[in-house]
């Protein structure tokens, strides 16, 4: 079941496609069997994440093939080595649904092994909005436990997230509530526009953060200030969230309404040029680092440095440092 499934699976197979090709395939067997194996092979686990009923479930497969949420551009030319990941779900405003949270989830595996990835830049392309986080209508579909897992895996994805070996930015044109600021939270950097609004507002839901939220934004503002805005779920602009220490640039927005996404790239075009594995192992070093005592973290270091010692990058930098000429990096 699980092979066909893999086989079956793509960048462009939506939920209700898989689940209809599942149950082809296996027609012997109860709809409600087929819609369950399913539900729990998009978990990667034992249990369903979904809180569909079987009627809603027919009524979906039964359309054409959805829309992709989340899609991937690789820059070319000069800016060979950037990827964007673009936030696509228009209809939603980037809420994290099924659907998203499995693609967004299938892309972000598939860039953790590519060595050929320098950067990436999580952009949406909804006007005004990054990610707005929860699908509400979703969640209101699932019972305690479905919730429980469905928001474990949201936590999952962060960490894959904030997991990828290369550098990650993400740019806030518009507004990032809830999940959404907790996906810009689990990248390496941040970028705003001034008119941007960002909050984790879950507990003017009855709610508090779940994917991560809790755990990173203190990290970021320190403990106090990360405690006010959680408590009060407070909204914050692009100029607000540049003091505070929550992003690293804060723009005025232009016109077209990518002006976060414009400093993105120039951010992502400044570290381009350096030796890509001594940028992996630099973020490695901080990550695992700051997580531990002092003593440990130097032990981290240590270990971060050593891999790059035998590198041709090392010899590269050395060279051009010698001869006053650009380094040429090849990640090797």
């Amino acid at each position: 079941m699980t092979t066909l499934f893999r086989r079956l699976t793509g960048p462009r197979c939506s939920l209700w496609r898989c689940m209809a090709l599942i149950q082809g395939k296996t027609h012997s067997r109860t709809s409600d069997v087929n819609f369950r194996e399913a539900a729990q092979l998009l978990a990667g686990g034992g249990r369903p994440l979904t809180g569909y009923s079987r009627a809603q479930y027919r009524r979906q497969h039964a359309e054409a093939v959805e829309p992709v949420e989340v899609d991937l551009k690789r820059l070319e030319g000069e800016d060979d080595g950037i990827v964007e990941v673009l936030l696509c779900r228009h209809k939603a405003r980037n809420a994290l649904g099924h659907v998203f949270v499995s693609q967004m989830r299938e892309l972000v595996s598939s860039l953790s092994s590519d060595s050929a990835v320098r950067v990436v830049v999580f952009r949406s392309l909804v006007p005004g909005v990054f990610c707005a986080g929860a699908d509400l209508k979703e969640r209101a579909l699932m019972n305690n436990s479905e919730s429980d897992l469905f928001v474990h895996g949201l936590r999952s994805l962060m960490t894959q997230i904030a997991s990828l070996p290369a550098p990650t930015i993400a740019a806030m044109d518009g507004v990032a509530l809830g999940g959404g600021l907790e996906l810009a939270l689990a990248c390496d950097l941040r970028t705003a526009a001034y008119s941007a609004q960002m909050g984790l507002i879950e507990t003017t839901r009855g709610l508090l953060p779940g994917a991560g939220g809790s755990q990173r934004l203190p990290r970021m503002v320190g403990i106090t200030l990360a405690k006010e805005l959680i408590f009060t779920g407070r909204r914050v602009g692009g100029q607000t969230a540049l003091e505070m220490g929550l992003v690293n640039r804060a723009v005025e927005q232009n016109q077209s309404g990518d002006a976060a996404f414009r400093e993105a790239l120039s951010l992502a075009r400044e570290i381009l040029p350096q030796a890509p594995i001594a940028v992996r192992m630099a973020k490695q070093a901080i990550n695992r680092g700051t997580e531990v005592d002092i003593n440990s973290a130097m032990a981290i270091e240590r270990m971060c440095y050593a891999q790059v010692i035998a590198t041709r990058d090392r010899q590269e930098g050395m060279a051009a440092f010698i001869e006053k000429r650009p380094p040429r990096y090849t990640g090797e």
